[in-house]
């Protein structure tokens, strides 16, 4: 064990260098100076760009003191387990070390967030595909596994629309991830998520095949310039489903808005006021559209943009087996985790930088064989 914290130790060491918190504080206190003007908060737009990148900084700064103490705390444990020869803390030092594995590995996919929009906060949607009842319970667990995960990185999620199965789980389901690197750390989720296992549905207890896909788009700020035009657009009322009350009934509060030159469609039911519904789902439009126009100026540079075909239909980027064996499976990066539970719990760090690293060209055939 020893060796092991050495290890994270020097992994520990290089991400140090690389965030060079020395320059971050010195930046914060820059900040701090400027958020304390008189006159800070009559330019709106460069007020919030000046709060975000203080929080962005203040907040790395915590998480790598925070790691900081972690690993001086497992070393001392370490110390007095090897100096008092007491095999009752093993187990504790393990936990310490598998903690700590776990957020420099974050800390480490983070150096490979590069892209124009990788920190800001996401927009994911989940739509239920071929499969019937499985594919709708399969689009539920997917939306509490991404629940999960952001749980787990301190990320807020607010469900913008929620449309419930005929038999059990969901159709469709929107939700706005807030925190900071939520796209980049997500959107390589993107893509045919492909669920294999003894289906709850069939009275034979027969092995059935779903799927669900998973969108992930960037939330677009106020100060980025994305035209709507009224005449482009068509937006539809109707009454909201599920849960509700009298007001679901009664009302036609729920919005559904069409893009008519990119057929891209989208909708929010979640609020009771028509008027909240509207702008939470122009906001959802806003997010796509620029997603959209970022990939069609990658495009005329000639970039490849690989993620572009992963989110097609019918190009699984996933599978997660539970019958006849247990597996979960990248198949663009080849990373394989043995333990599905915990991947449906939201434990996705492995997938994640190794779609990181995949990208970077620095990824191969990264395996992660956890049993």
């Amino acid at each position: 064990m020893r060796q092991k914290l050495a290890e994270l130790r020097q992994r520990l060491g290089v991400i140090q260098e690389y965030l060079d918190p020395e320059s971050k504080t010195k930046r914060l206190a820059e900040l701090d100076k400027i958020v304390g003007a008189n006159d800070f908060w009559e330019d709106q737009n460069a007020a919030k760009a000046v709060m975000r990148e203080r929080t962005d900084l203040a907040q790395s700064l915590e998480e790598l003191d925070a790691l900081n103490r972690s690993m001086e705390d497992a070393e001392v444990l370490l110390e007095l387990a090897v100096e008092e020869d007491d095999a009752s803390l093993t187990a504790e030092i393990d936990q310490a070390h598998d903690a700590l594995e776990r957020q420099i590995g974050r800390l480490e996919a983070a150096r490979l967030l590069g892209g124009p929009d990788d920190h800001r906060g996401a927009i994911l949607a989940i739509n239920a595909g071929a499969g019937g009842a499985d594919a709708q319970d399969w689009a539920q667990m997917l939306t509490r596994l991404y629940g999960r995960y952001a749980e787990r990185q301190g990320f807020q999620v607010v469900e913008l629309d929620f449309q419930a199965g005929d038999e059990a789980g969901v159709k469709s389901v929107t939700m706005e991830i807030n925190g900071p690197r939520a796209y980049g750390l997500l959107k390589g989720e993107s893509g045919v998520h492909r669920l294999v296992r003894i289906s709850p549905f069939d009275a034979s207890h027969r092995r059935h095949t779903a799927f669900a896909s998973v969108y992930v788009s960037p939330q677009v700020d106020d100060d980025i310039e994305i035209e709507v035009k009224d005449a482009d657009i068509r937006i539809d009322t109707y009454r909201a489903s599920g849960a509700g009350g009298q007001h679901v009934n009664k009302t036609s509060s729920a919005v559904r808005i069409t893009h008519f030159p990119t057929g891209v469609v989208v909708q929010c039911q979640n609020e009771k006021s028509q008027h909240r519904n509207k702008d939470m789902a122009m906001k959802v439009l806003r997010a796509r559209l620029y997603e959209l126009e970022i990939h069609k100026r990658e495009a005329e540079k000639r970039e490849v943009h690989a993620s572009h075909q992963e989110i097609a239909w019918g190009s699984q980027i996933r599978s997660y087996v539970l019958a006849p064996y247990r597996l979960v499976k990248d198949h663009r990066t080849g990373v394989e985790v043995g333990n599905v539970d915990s991947v449906l719990d939201g434990q996705l760090d492995d997938f994640i930088q190794g779609y990181l690293l995949w990208r970077s060209g620095q990824g191969g055939a990264a395996k992660a064989g956890h049993d």
